[in-house]
């Protein structure tokens, strides 16, 4: 190395130093930490009986918040909020599997959009940013085409509504048979043209379809929320697909410190909410807690 090149180096380094001590621009350089906090699903606390002890159990165990289900009743939910200090985050709805937008009876699809929106006015009760929803499930005798093409209606008579109250209408991938690839899914959610539209990314369910890192990637921005659930397709391969997801945190097929890799790079800090076998103990409950913290560092 010559004097010339020697020299501008050293000024490049020193630079580089100078700019990581100077507000505003040290992030630039090193990536802003980790803010994400830890929530659980309502069907994964399996301590206590009442609302009121399931968020103490949930509290105790070092959860930062609880994913309610919607049609619950609010005044207890809101004290058992108040006392605990518990967030609500996310509303799923407790109604999208009996009466799906996609169904091939106006009636039930009537009775699903009503249901929705009683999902989104509970979400705004409880300061709640999102809902979490089913969009609809293809089968032998619900063809692809009308699936989208149902779901994509009856979501638009919602949209008004989760945009007057400021909560996002958050679809789940699940094992339903619709929107099995991560483009097609951008392509569905980015039709309704509103940012009260996003996509509630489950890590455990996407298995077998693909790889959640992936779909993390090309979702971007519209991941809305993180369902944080462990699969193991060696176990569902010897067993059948349900038994995969028969394994703890940590000890499937996820790759979670890609998943966190991917979140970063989309710029996501917010809710990792456990949905997940495990939390009918106190103790069992804690190691739930206990291995989404480690998921968070990797």
């Amino acid at each position: 190395m010559n004097r010339r090149q020697f020299a501008k180096n050293t000024l490049l380094a020193s630079a580089l130093v100078s700019a990581s001590s100077v507000p505003g621009l040290s992030g630039i350089l090193t990536p802003a930490p980790r803010t994400l906090k830890k929530g659980i699903m309502w069907g994964s606390i399996g301590v206590g009986q009442t609302i009121m002890e399931k968020f103490q159990a949930a509290k105790e165990a070092g959860f930062d918040g609880v994913e309610v289900m919607s049609h619950m009743n609010r005044d207890e939910v809101l004290k058992a909020r108040d006392t605990t200090g518990l967030v609500i985050p996310s509303v799923c709805g407790a109604n999208h599997w009996k009466f799906l937008l996609s169904d091939p009876d106006p009636a039930i699809r009537a009775q699903g959009v009503d249901s929705l929106k009683v999902s989104l006015e509970d979400a705004s009760a409880y300061g709640a940013d999102t809902v979490l929803i089913v969009p609809g499930r293809v089968s032998d005798v619900m063809s692809y085409d009308d699936c989208w093409n149902r779901s994509v209606a009856e979501l638009k008579k919602a949209i008004p509504l989760a945009e007057k109250l400021k909560v996002k209408i958050g679809l789940e991938n699940v094992w339903n048979n619709f929107l099995i690839s991560p483009m097609e899914a951008v392509s569905f959610v980015d039709q309704f043209k509103s940012p009260y539209v996003g996509f509630y990314f489950d890590c455990g369910n996407i298995l077998v379809y693909g790889w959640p890192e992936q779909w993390i990637k090309i979702l971007g921005k519209r991941v809305a929320k993180v369902h944080i659930k462990e699969f193991s397709r060696k176990i569902a391969d010897k067993q059948g697909k349900g038994a995969g997801f028969g394994v703890k945190l940590l000890e499937g097929d996820v790759n979670w410190s890609a998943v966190m890799s991917a979140l970063d790079n989309t710029g996501y800090n917010g809710w990792t909410t456990i949905e997940q076998p495990g939390g009918d103990t106190t103790e069992g409950l804690k190691d739930l807690c206990v291995r989404l913290a480690k998921i968070q560092s990797s």
